[in-house]
């Protein structure tokens, strides 16, 4: 397993030495160590660490919230404050970077392993939430090109389904299940969600609480249509019946 990448940011040699050694034997790879805003950044993008840890208080003309500011916005990499005080106002300028904590010194090296692991977890989290997001977001503005595949959540994954593997999709209650060959899909959804993400030429509203696939359809029996490999008798309701009928094309 590959060791967690930290750069250092501290004006305080001495105290950037301490912070290295203890990076190091609590099995962190230090890659590289600054005392001002301008080569911080210069480093971040050099190495893309994991984690930066980074002094409010810097000397020179650019302060640790201004050098974190831009790590964030530009390089996207969490960074912890360290601070040997910190008024409100000073606190309230770093809330704005989003920092994923702080760590008062002088600190124990417990303390500063159990903020590196929880701000490491928290960013790896809230990437892979914003990844899902960027994705979900995509999805729907080509969903008018995408109707031959839904993607449906399941167990924490989204899976893709191919349409035409679609039997039929029935409502229940703030539900809808997709009904394949094989497997259920239950989302949280509307039925007039749902329709809208289907080919109107394949698929078609039979009832209140049933869409079919209109090539999965064999045979009417006593107002019920009867699908493909005996997958369900489902109801055909009373106000979708003639259009049921011509697109069924009756002879």
């Amino acid at each position: 397993m590959s060791k967690t990448n930290i750069l250092v940011v501290e004006d305080e040699s001495i105290v950037s030495k301490d912070i290295q050694n203890s990076l190091k034997k609590l099995g962190y790879n230090v890659v590289g160590a600054a005392n001002n805003g301008e080569d911080a950044i210069a480093l971040a993008r050099e190495h893309h660490p994991d984690l930066v840890l980074m002094d409010i208080m810097l000397k020179g003309d650019m302060s640790g919230i201004d050098a974190a500011d831009v790590v964030r916005k530009e390089i996207n990499i969490p960074v912890i404050f360290l601070t040997a005080y910190a008024d409100e106002s000073t606190l309230a300028k770093a809330k704005i970077t989003e920092p994923y904590g702080y760590i008062l010194k002088p600190f124990k090296e417990i303390d500063l392993h159990s903020s590196i692991e929880m701000a490491i977890y928290k960013h790896k989290k809230v990437s892979e939430i914003k990844k899902e997001r960027d994705f979900l977001y995509s999805l729907v503005e080509n969903k008018e090109g995408s109707k031959d595949i839904l993607f449906v959540k399941s167990n924490s994954r989204l899976v893709k389904v191919n349409t035409n593997d679609i039997f039929y999709i029935e409502a229940l209650k703030d539900y809808v299940v997709i009904n394949t060959e094989l497997t259920r899909y239950t989302i949280h959804s509307t039925m007039k969600d749902i329709e809208k993400r289907l080919a109107p030429n394949e698929f078609m509203r039979v009832h209140r609480s049933f869409i079919v696939r209109v090539d999965k359809i064999v045979a009417i029996e006593n107002h019920n249509l009867v699908l493909e490999k005996d997958k369900k008798s489902v109801p055909i309701g009373g106000s979708y019946k003639d259009e049921l009928l011509q697109r069924l094309n009756m002879v």
